[in-house]
């Protein structure tokens, strides 16, 4: 079994290497192929799986390539983890946002919408490359913002393509960590859009404990929702939301926090990778522990200004681990080519899951996962105060949609303007002129 990589000189390829190391059961991927546009980034990565590979008999070949049709034939997966206009082009997408004193993250709000003009005209080419060149081929998509990007690639793969991210994952087992339970034994009833769902109830032995979680203050307090939302507004909404929803219910702490930090999320990891890739330019430097030390120091600083605006603290250690959306990718991976069934929260097209979006619309949802791909399990109605959120985030995405398409500056500005955390027209207007200024892959936003 083939795997490509695009983006494979991308920092967090060697997570994925890594977890197929693990596999080595009939049928495994037996090659894998790294493609970036940077020659530096692939030999970069090139190093550190080869370490990782070394004394793994069986370990998956590694090719390295920066011509894109090479990388895709003979294709069965495609990981696709792109990022155009790479972290300098996110660094540009949180200034510009925060200059006019609205959220500039790289998924939510303004930065979000930006780096989806960028990305969508591009995921989109390369579905329509995969579709020629790999027809068979399954995608793994998990460029951000994954839920966009994965109903783009929709357009031209179907059902073929499948996005994934590791937030839900990591929620899932925080809580059933907290619970005292396995969460490997546990079922996780959530729903919404990537980066836009909530836990309405936590499964095990055919009992939902959620309900015991809300009604205890010391456990809503001992794992990191619980410490950033805090126990009174997770007790008042009944649920678990994503962490991507502090933007949403605090937005006000948390754009002060940003505006206030020494640098934005996206400057520090463009100099933090970018010592990284210098580092190992030099032969000596010792790839694995190099990374390793790099990876560790992103993983403790994730949504810190979240945390200190909440009073939550540190992150617990064991959010620091490795076993995100690498395993996730895995598991679908063994599933749909072996048939291993099994079940994940993947964004998948909607096919009547959600009874207030269309059947294309991607959601994030508990899948059935098996040689057919990922079916969408049935959940209950979403309560007011999420369908509120979720149409209204749906609309900007299909604006943006309509805008990448069709070039129209109209639609562009008008997925600013719809999006709940941009307050003005007149901002979304003035936010497009930003980016357009910045930006040059945006000029094809000429059309009125």
């Amino acid at each position: 079994m083939k795997l490509t990589i695009l983006g494979g000189g991308g920092f967090r390829v060697p997570l994925v290497y890594g977890a197929l190391l693990g596999d080595h059961a009939e049928g495994r991927v037996s090659r894998v192929t790294l493609y970036d546009t940077d020659a530096d980034r692939l030999q970069a990565v090139a190093r550190v799986l080869a370490e990782q590979a070394a004394g793994v008999g069986d370990a998956p070949e590694i090719l390295a390539t920066r011509d894109l049709d090479e990388a895709l034939r003979g294709a069965d997966f495609v990981f696709s983890a792109i990022r155009v206009g790479g972290l300098e082009g996110r660094a540009a997408d949180e200034r510009v946002a925060l200059d006019e004193g609205v959220l500039g993250q790289e998924t939510v709000g303004a930065g979000g919408i930006a780096y989806g003009l960028r990305t969508v005209p591009v995921a989109m080419e390369l579905a329509r490359r995969i579709a020629r060149l790999a027809p068979d081929a399954w995608v793994i998509n998990f460029t951000n913002p994954a839920g966009l990007v994965t109903e783009a690639m929709a357009r031209h793969l179907g059902d073929r393509v499948i996005g994934i991210c590791d937030s839900p994952v990591g929620l899932g087992r925080r809580i059933a960590r907290a619970l005292g339970a396995d969460p490997d034994r546990a079922w996780i009833d959530y729903a919404g859009l990537n980066h836009l769902g909530w836990v309405r109830g936590l499964w095990i032995n055919g009992r939902d404990e959620l309900p015991r979680l809300l009604a205890d203050p010391a456990l809503l307090g001992s794992f990191e929702e619980g410490r950033l939302f805090g126990p009174d507004w997770l007790r008042s909404l009944g649920a678990i939301p994503n962490e991507y929803l502090h933007y949403y219910y605090f937005n006000r702490e948390a754009v002060s926090a940003y505006r206030e930090a020494g640098q934005t999320r996206g400057a520090f990891l463009r100099e933090q990778q970018e010592g990284f890739y210098t580092r190992m330019k030099d032969p000596s430097a010792p790839p694995l522990a190099t990374w390793d030390r790099t990876r560790a120091e992103r993983e403790a600083t994730y949504m810190a200004e979240n945390r200190q605006a909440a009073g939550a603290g540190e992150r617990e250690a064991s959010d620091l681990e490795s076993g995100g959306y690498e395993q996730v990718a895995l598991a679908l991976m063994r599933a749909v080519a072996r048939d291993e069934r099994t079940s994940l929260i993947l964004d998948v097209g909607n096919r009547g899951t959600l009874p207030v979006l269309d059947a294309d619309a991607v959601i994030e949802v508990p899948c059935l996962v098996d040689a057919n791909g990922a079916h969408p399990v049935a959940v209950d109605p979403l309560p007011y105060h999420a369908v509120g959120l979720v149409t209204a985030v749906k609309a900007v995405e299909r604006a943006v949609l309509e805008a990448a398409e069709s070039g129209s500056r109209a639609a562009a500005v008008r997925a600013f303007a719809l999006h709940p955390l941009v307050d003005s027209v007149s901002v979304a207007r003035r936010l497009v002129e930003g980016y357009t200024k910045v930006h040059p892959g945006l000029a094809y936003l000429d059309r009125p």
